[in-house]
């Protein structure tokens, strides 16, 4: 093997790491990609094996289907995720197919499970990289158990639509410090300035050596996930509360407007990354590390932000493992985790208050339905309609309910998938 090749085997290794995490449970491969094994790689190492794993996850669907016409039984998990990467590099990542198989059948030698496999590794791949590339079906690019909710919930056509966005890298979105130059910095940044004020951005790299990033003019935030924050319209001075705040982004959003903000969430190691982004845009707000549905605090707000605990599945585009991590139960068990959760906000809201509730799912459970069990429980509680166009949401994202249900192929470029909906207190 050439020292060439050799020198992509740590990445490689890595990115195997990365697509075990990530296939073995939720939030693993984020949780992977911040361990001590893969920080120590150099910047280019780190930044191949990432794609490396992120290209098996978008593709993976397909990919297995190719690879099981060629298995007589699944080999161990070491071996199909070699597998899968040789075929991955190969399909996506335009590796030469030479290099995709040596780095795999060497990967396979040095270790003790797979090293009894590395003649299967050679022979399967070598065979299907003979063949044409595995179809990009969006029917195969979602599990069959979610692709079929899809199908459910917004038709054949709409799921196919869903689905056909997994297999894309998306861009860089960015939220705009209030009085940043938006024309600038779309200049810079070589972005385009999205409807609601939204910077999307192409380049890839290091965010934080951008132009902006050191003073704190922007922040990255999904297009979609910056819309329900426009939709409480704090005004300066207004008491805020973002519930399951972490990372922060819809926390800077309410600060920015001039809120004085409390940030809520369970997870003290996610607040600190707000805390960062807190500093680093020079914004303020009283970050809380507690359980939303039981805070012991009787303060009331004028507006509170529910962006909370889901399945996560709207997502995908950049975190393509939650697809594979998710199981059909696990939308039953969120949903009771939301109404606790959304009974306490209305709880801790002023007369007259507004509550958004958002999840980052796709699952009407976790939505639609949501909202009708909150309204039939809570009388005090009424739906405030979105208008058309409001918070920068595309028009066929409003339903008729004045609910918005944000599906991934309704912006040019993709948009996470989003719910929100809007709600005073009477």
């Amino acid at each position: 093997m050439t020292q060439e090749l050799n020198d992509g085997l740590p990445a490689r290794e890595a990115a195997l790491t990365l697509i075990d995490a990530a296939l073995s449970r939720r939030g693993g491969l984020d949780e992977a990609a911040s361990a001590n094994g893969f920080r120590f790689l150099e910047p280019r190492e780190r930044a191949f094996a990432r794609a490396l794993a992120m290209a098996v996850l978008r593709h993976l669907g397909p990919i297995d289907r190719a690879l099981a016409a060629r298995l007589q039984k699944a080999p161990p998990d070491r071996v199909m995720n070699l597998l899968r990467l040789g075929a991955a590099q190969a399909f996506h990542l335009e590796v030469p197919a030479f290099a995709a198989v040596a780095t795999s059948v060497e990967l396979a030698a040095a270790n003790k499970t797979s090293r009894p496999f590395k003649g299967l590794v050679n022979a399967v791949l070598r065979g299907l990289l003979r063949d044409a590339p595995p179809s990009n079906d969006p029917t195969l690019l979602a599990p069959p158990w979610l692709y079929s909710r899809w199908v459910a919930a917004f038709g054949e056509a709409t799921a196919r639509e869903i689905a056909d966005q997994i297999a894309l890298e998306p861009a860089t979105d960015l939220s705009l410090k209030p009085g940043a130059d938006a024309d600038a910095l779309a200049q810079a940044l070589e972005g385009e300035i999205l409807p609601g004020g939204s910077l999307r951005v192409r380049r890839k790299g290091d965010v934080a050596a951008w132009p902006g990033f050191e003073d704190g003019s922007w922040w990255v935030q999904d297009a979609a996930a910056a819309v329900p924050a426009r939709l409480l319209d704090v005004k300066a001075g207004e008491a805020a509360l973002d519930l399951c705040a972490a990372p922060g982004g819809k926390t800077l959003q309410l600060a920015a407007a001039g809120a004085r903000v409390v940030a809520l969430d369970r997870s003290s190691a996610r607040l600190k990354r707000l805390e960062e982004n807190l500093a680093r845009t020079g914004l303020e707000a009283q970050v809380v590390a507690a359980d939303a549905a039981a805070w012991a605090d009787d303060r009331t707000f004028d507006a509170i932000l529910l962006d909370a605990p889901c399945s996560a599945t709207g997502t995908f585009r950049r975190h393509p493992d939650v697809l594979w991590a998710a199981r059909p139960g696990d939308v039953a068990s969120l949903a009771n985790v939301q109404a606790r959760i959304l009974d306490s906000a209305a709880g801790r809201l002023k007369p007259g208050g507004r509550l958004v509730y958002c999840v980052c799912s796709l699952e009407p459970e976790e939505g639609e339905a949501q909202v009708e069990a909150f309204l039939a429980r809570r009388p005090d509680m009424a739906l405030d309609p979105i208008q058309p166009g409001e918070g920068g949401a595309p028009q066929a994202s409003l339903t008729a309910r004045g609910t918005l249900r944000l599906l991934p192929h309704q912006l040019d470029g993709g948009q996470d998938g989003f719910f929100a909906a809007r709600f005073r207190k009477r």
